[in-house]
């Protein structure tokens, strides 16, 4: 099937929006998915405990970086949303980080409250599955 030659519209686009530019150098290193968005990993900054895998465009991104909360984009709603702005279980950035693929992101925070909507401190409490615990050789 031949590719199409026409610009794909980013999520904002699509939800018409207009897009806060995200800085070239930092835009130029990213991998998107088909979609447009790169995994976002949110960790508690102290105890480096993972709470959640959350969805960022160019655009959530930029406001991450520039607003000191955390934005993602709902696959399932088409929109950006800020964690905390409906529950109170806000997140702070602390830092944000590119993995070495450029399609990821890790983001410390100082999370308030819960990180799920369930309201479990992290999306992967009581989650656990059962494998096979690996040992390295002594």
């Amino acid at each position: 099937m031949p590719q199409s030659l026409e610009p794909q519209s980013t999520p904002a686009e699509a939800a018409g929006q207009s897009p806060l530019a995200l800085p070239a150098e930092i835009a130029a290193k990213l991998k998107h998915d088909g979609a447009g968005l790169v995994a976002a990993i949110i960790q508690q900054f102290d105890t480096k405990e993972v709470l959640m895998l959350g969805w960022m465009d160019d655009e959530a991104l930029s406001r991450t970086l520039s607003t000191g909360r955390v934005t993602f984009y709902s696959r399932s709603r088409q929109e950006y949303w800020r964690k905390g702005d409906t529950s109170g279980h806000f997140q702070f950035v602390k830092s944000v980080a590119l993995d070495c693929d450029g399609d990821a992101l890790l983001v410390t925070v100082d999370q308030v409250g819960a990180a799920c909507h369930t309201g479990t401190t992290t999306c992967f409490d009581g989650r656990e599955l059962a494998a096979v615990v690996g040992h390295r050789d002594a």
